[in-house]
């Protein structure tokens, strides 16, 4: 098919983009010889997601680089513009927990992820921890121990944290500036790995308090000395003197390859982090992309220890820090455990892995083939909540070929004169999809309405206008609000999916994931507004009697809870009913 083409690469380094029926890049590779490894693809019998990769293959072009970092460099970019379908993307990556320990002007320590902070004299990072729950009640026991400034803002009066001995009221008092440094020294210290000082404080406090019989208290600090015991013990890293340290090494097996990184930070390891994913190109190289994608998100260490096979010339220009390879010792030992996990984890994981590929890209290829799509990369979903009077508001969830993108869900906050579904949607896809034309957004294969056939309409007629030829779905629900059926936006007819199939329960997914999403805005948006607002909704209540009822209750919250003799004493009787009714929902 592709011989003629293939003839004319020139054995040189590059970076080659594989394309589709319709012209979209759907893998971007790298190599030291173009020409030997795009001919690998059509050449040699391939299996799993390479295999149907090729199958998808319509076209290719390639860029000839200088030297194969030039290539690495070029892929990379590449894969940050198109977004290829078949490349390692890590769309879903997290970031890890960091403690952040800020000096001035006062002395504050809080919870962060990394990605939001800023390095500066004036801030120190602890982390990362495995999990956030750590991290929080790690601050938080410190936070007892010692008098930092814990109040939003700068309030002129002294606040309720210096009055039960938790701050030293830094708003208002002058604080010696050596009982601060005395603070922040110890917090450091014990946040480094010396645990010893803090644990004294804890046994200190815990004695206080059983002499003075508040048996509770120390009850719940000894509870936190045996907790902080644990998560020491279990991050201790023995005969190891490097203090700021990435292991990763790899396993592969069944075209799949498993990820293990570990944190150690003083020592220590702080948390780990593993990714399993199928293997398209050279798993070397797939290696060093992932690695360059996953080090852009979080924190480069001064050291990163590595497998022997792959390439430090590569890696270091990129990811800018020192590459250690080991072949015997404790750091041996530690790329050892490090694989031990990546195959553990593997050979655990790899049947949910299978099953999850069902319910999601094959589910999505299977939607695909039953609406005659030639592709199906992207759908934008959307549902509405009517939230009180003439407010309502809107969500869209995006999958991307299979799994939900986060980053891409909008909300949006409407106000009209006919708030029912079907002008809802109407100002929703038009404003959706105006600005997808203004500013060239993507634009998605197939939208799905969470309704029927008025709510298909609505949307359409607003299509047609913009003329933007997009697939129509919606999705019904039955009476118990359950995923019923999915209507054709074109026939309008209900297609048969059997309710036992992976293609149902992917429908049934997205239909739960935008009601979800909707709903929380909804929630968020009435927590928000205004209590006098959705007063104003409500027939007999005045300015007088609404004023009376901020005063006397000053929430949605208590005026439910109360009774309806005691809301008599400033509303008529009809008139609490009308209340009570309207407040069922809130």
């Amino acid at each position: 098919m592709f011989r003629d083409k293939l003839d004319l690469i020139p054995h040189l380094p590059g970076s080659y983009q594989m394309k589709n029926k319709t012209g979209s890049i759907i893998y971007v590779g790298k190599a030291k010889d173009l020409r030997s490894r795009v001919a690998n693809y059509f050449n040699d019998k391939q299996i799993g997601k390479t295999a149907k990769l090729v199958s998808e293959i319509d076209d290719f072009t390639y860029i000839v680089t200088n030297s194969e970092l030039e290539a690495f460099i070029l892929e990379l970019n590449l894969i940050k513009k198109y977004n290829p379908k078949y490349n390692i993307l890590l769309k879903d990556d997290k970031s890890y927990p960091y403690i952040e320990l800020i000096k001035t002007p006062y002395p504050v320590l809080k919870v962060a992820r990394y990605l939001k902070l800023k390095k500066h004299k004036n801030n120190e990072l602890f982390g990362p921890f495995q999990n956030v729950y750590a991290a929080r009640r790690m601050v938080k026991l410190l936070n007892r121990l010692y008098p930092l400034k814990k109040c939003v803002g700068n309030p002129k009066e002294l606040c309720l944290y210096y009055h039960i001995g938790e701050c030293l009221g830094y708003c208002v008092n002058k604080i010696d500036d050596k009982i601060i440094s005395q603070m922040i020294e110890e917090i450091s210290d014990f946040l480094k790995g010396n645990d010893t000082l803090i644990k004294n404080k804890i046994l200190e406090k815990i004695n206080f308090h059983s002499v003075n019989l508040n048996y509770e208290v120390a009850k719940e600090l000894k509870e936190e000395l045996d907790y902080m015991a644990i998560v020491l013990a279990k991050q201790r890293v023995e005969l190891l003197n490097i203090k700021d340290l990435d292991v990763v090494n790899y396993y592969f097996d069944k075209g799949y390859i498993s990820m293990q990184i570990f944190f150690i930070r003083n020592s220590k390891i702080v948390g780990s982090n593993n990714d399993i994913y199928p293997i398209i190109n050279d798993e070397l190289e797939d290696i060093e992309s992932y690695m360059a994608l996953f080090y852009e998100r979080h924190e480069i260490p001064k050291n990163i220890l590595i497998n022997s096979k792959l390439n430090i010339g590569i890696l270091e220009p990129i990811i800018k820090t020192k590459f250690i390879k080991a072949i015997k010792g404790e750091k041996k030992k530690l790329l050892d455990m490090a694989l031990k996990n990546a195959k553990i984890n593997l050979n655990n994981k790899f049947a949910l892995i299978k099953k999850d590929e069902a319910k999601t890209e094959l589910a999505n290829e299977e939607l695909k083939d039953l609406l005659n799509l030639e592709k199906l990369e992207r759908i934008d979903i959307f549902d509405n909540s009517n939230l009180f009077g003439n407010y309502s508001v809107s969500g869209m969830v995006v999958y991307k070929n299979g799994y939900p993108t986060k980053k891409d869900y909008r909300k949006y906050k409407m106000c009209l004169e006919k708030p029912d579904d079907y002008h809802i949607m109407k100002e929703v896809i038009y404003r959706r999809y105006y600005k997808a034309l203004l500013e060239k957004l993507e634009i998605p294969e197939l939208i799905i309405v969470d309704g029927g056939i008025n709510q298909i309409n609505a949307c359409k007629e607003v299509l047609d206008d913009l003329h933007l030829n997009i697939k129509v779905c919606g999705l019904k629900k039955n009476d118990k609000h359950k995923t019923s059926n999915l209507i054709d936006g074109d026939s309008l007819k209900e297609l048969i999916i059997d309710k036992d199939s992976n293609l149902f329960y992917y429908l049934t997914n997205i239909q739960d994931e935008v009601h979800r999403f909707t709903i929380n805005y909804h929630r968020q948006i009435r927590s928000k507004g205004s209590i006098a607002s959705i007063l104003d909704e409500i027939e007999g209540i005045g300015n007088t009697r609404k004023k009376e009822l901020l005063k006397k209750y000053g929430s949605i919250a208590k005026m439910k809870e109360a009774s309806d003799k005691e809301l008599t004493a400033i509303l008529p009787e009809k008139v609490v009913q009308n209340l009570k009714e309207y407040l069922k929902n809130y």
